[in-house]
Parts: structure tokens; sequence; C-alpha cells
């Protein structure tokens, strides 16, 4: 009798002994994904859209709500018709086989949730990074220079990018940790809207006049929006309901905290005053410093991440970027590039015990990080540059002329107002 139970038992054993190397779909998995999802999606055309309004003049804020909204409408597409496929893709330098998403199907699985989720969730990512950059290229931009830029530098410059740190790219990983978007979203934007910003060249009244933002209530109400959205953006990053999402989730919230603190206690030494404006930047600049860290970080690093991004986003927006003399109007760079860098360096140093890769070492990992860097620095600045100079071809042009950038955009290219009073 006890041999036919052993004989029982291994035979209920085979279906999980056939099945063991499958991938199986999570119903928590999947349900935390698709909230994580509509929480990133949520980050572009309502919190960036907001923030980013309220630091524009009147004249220009339906404009800049417009560029935010027009980037994740423009991305999405590029990102369906062949952005995925080119960034998560087959294949070492871009990626290829799923154009239009071909091949997958509601049964396709990316390790515990469908594909078609996967890609919905990436491509939110897509979205806000061209939507960041847009900030640094405000109040001067042809508003369909800015659409046809969306599309374009979201398959030549984003996708390639995001495949060689996610999407299975050998050549050009240099073994980087990018929980979450470190380089692939934000050194990326960054040194896309600072090429732009160069090329475009300033504003007519830059350092002319003051130039002051229409909200601080719009700024502080999208940095919130932005604040609840990156929990789905970095905790979401671990693709599943687990442990390390759920650190994430709380490294997020820490360093989100000491960004804002950051910032107001240099602004406060600096000028005697900590602002709204400043609070609300600081906690973006904390959210940005942590995001490639936030799914190996303990608390200790996030406070110390956190705190420095900051800083470091009030000194670059008040003092360095005035050696420069480079019209970033909303400063995309030096909260997004400049705090990126730092994050992505940090991402390196303060790993959580638990957390170690195997055979860890500081220095080569500083190295892999540093090369990441400057990879994405150097092709996206240059191929930023290409994708710039394509689409102000398409659409005549890249620059408003004097008139239009002397009334604004809201009237000339909308034909609305933002208070009508």
């Amino acid at each position: 009798m006890r041999k036919f139970k052993f004989l029982f038992a291994f035979l209920s054993l085979l279906p999980v002994l056939a099945n063991a190397g499958e991938d199986k779909l999570s119903g928590g998995d999947t349900a935390w994904m698709i909230v994580a999802t509509a929480l990133v999606m949520l980050m572009t055309p309502a919190g960036l859209a907001l923030f980013y309004g309220g630091l524009t003049r009147k004249k220009n804020i339906l404009n800049t709500i417009s560029m935010s909204l027009g980037a994740y409408a423009m991305a999405t597409l590029a990102w369906i018709i062949a952005g995925y496929s080119i960034a998560f893709g087959s294949g070492d330098f871009f990626g290829t086989g799923k154009i239009m998403l071909s091949g997958i199907t509601p049964d396709t699985l990316s390790g515990t949730i469908p594909e078609l989720l996967f890609a919905a969730f990436q491509g939110t990512f897509a979205a806000i990074t061209v939507a960041i950059a847009g900030g640094s290229m405000i109040e001067r931009v042809k508003f369909s220079t800015y659409l046809a830029f969306s599309f374009i530098w979201t398959l030549v410059v984003y996708a390639p990018i995001t495949h060689w740190a996610w999407g299975g790219g050998t050549t050009l990983n240099f073994g980087e940790m990018d929980f979450a978007g470190g380089t692939v979203v934000h050194i990326n934007a960054g040194i896309a809207g600072l090429v732009v910003a160069m090329i475009l060249g300033k504003r007519r009244d830059y350092e002319k006049s003051a130039i002051k933002p229409i909200s601080p209530i719009f700024v502080a109400l999208g940095s919130a929006l932005l604040w609840f959205g990156w929990f789905g953006f970095n905790a979401g990053s671990e693709l599943a309901a687990d442990g390390v999402a759920a650190s994430a989730f709380i490294v997020t919230n820490v360093a989100a905290a000491l960004g804002v603190l950051g910032w107001m206690a240099v602004e406060y030494i600096v000028y005697k005053k900590p602002t709204l404006v400043g609070a609300a930047s600081g906690a973006v600049a904390g959210l940005v410093a942590i995001t490639p860290a936030s799914g190996s970080a303990g608390v200790g690093g996030a406070i110390i991440i956190g705190f420095v991004g900051g800083a470091l986003g009030f000194i670059g927006v008040s003092k360095i970027k005035k050696i420069f003399k480079i019209d970033d109007s909303l400063d995309a760079f030096w909260v997004h590039g400049l705090v990126g860098i730092w994050g992505s360096i940090a991402t390196a140093i303060f790993i959580a015990g638990y957390a170690l890769p195997k055979d860890y070492s500081m220095g080569s990992q500083l190295v892999s990080q540093i090369e990441a860097i400057l990879l994405t620095l150097v092709y996206s600045g240059i191929m930023t540059a290409v994708v710039y100079f394509v689409s102000a071809l398409i659409t005549g042009g890249g620059r408003v002329d004097d008139k239009t950038e002397l009334i604004g955009l809201d009237e000339s290219v909308h034909g609305e107002e933002a208070f009508n009073l």
C-alpha cells in the first residue's frame, strides 16, 4: 500500500514538474501592475502638466499643458507602432519582431503578468520622458514641431536607450543598476531638453524682465500628483506585488520628503525664504534622485539620496544654470539631468545589505554607472539634435516668430485663454 501511495504522490507532482520552467500568471501581480500603470499615466497629462503649467507665464500656460498632453498622445502612438519592438524586441543594438505588438495575445506573459500590460506600463515611461524634455523648450518652440519631435524622439532616442538598459541589448549594457529610470528617463530627458534649448536660443525677454511662475499653487498640486504617481513608477518597476515593491514604495516616499527638506534648507541659507515653488521642486528632485536606487537602497540611503538631491537641484537651478547661461525654461536638465546623475552614482554607493549583488564591488559598480551615464549623455545629446532638426524641417521651422512669442502661444496657437475671468 505504501508503494501505491508513493506512486500516486509522484503522479500528482507531474503537472507541477512539467510547468516548473514556465511563467505563470499571477492575479495579485497583474492587479498591482494595472494600478501602477494607471498611476504612472496620471503623472504626465495631470501631474507634470500642472507642475510645468504653474511654472510658466499666463500667456503660455495652456500651451505648456498641451505639450504634456500632446507628448503623451504622440509617444503612446510611437510606442505601440514600433517603440516597444525597438525597446523590448529581440536583438542587440535595436530590438525587432514586435511591430504593432505583433505576436502578443492576451495569453502572452511577461514574467507573471500579461505582456500587453507590461507594454502599457513601459509606454507610460516613454511618454513622461519626452514630456519632461519639453519643459526646457516651452514658450518658444512650435507646437507642431514638438508633436513631431515627441513621436520621432520616442523611436530614435528613448526606445534604443531602453533596449540597452532593460530590453536585452548586450553590447551597450555596462551592467549599470537602474531600477526605474535614472539614465533611461531622467538623464535622457534632461540632456535632450538642454540640447533643444541651446538650439532654439533664449526667449526674447530672458534676463531682460522678470519671468515668474503664474501659479505656485498649480506647481504644488502638480508635484503632489507626481509624488503620488511615482509610487507606481518606482514600486511598479518590480513588476510584482512583493517585498521589493514595498521597499521601493517606502524609500520613494522618504526620498521625496527629504528632497523637500534639502531644497528648503539650502534655499533658506541662501535667500532666507523657503518658497512653495522650491519645496515642490525639491519633492520632484528627491523623487528623481531615488528612482534608479529605489529597488536596492534602504531607508537610510534614501534619506541621504533624497536630501542631497533636493539641495543639488536648488544649487543647479539657482547657481550653476547662471554660469552656463542656457535658457532651460523650466530647468528640466538641472532637476532631472543633474539630479539624475547624482541618483545614478548614489545607486552604486547606497545599497542595502539584503540587496547586495553577488561579488559586488563598489568601485566596479561606480565605473558601470558612469559608463552608462556617459553613453546616455552622448547618444541622447547627439541624436536629439538630429531629431529636432528633422522635426523642424517637417513642420517648417522649429521656433515661433517674434509676434507669436510676444502675444503668447495660448492665444496665437490655441485661440484660448487660461483664465476667462
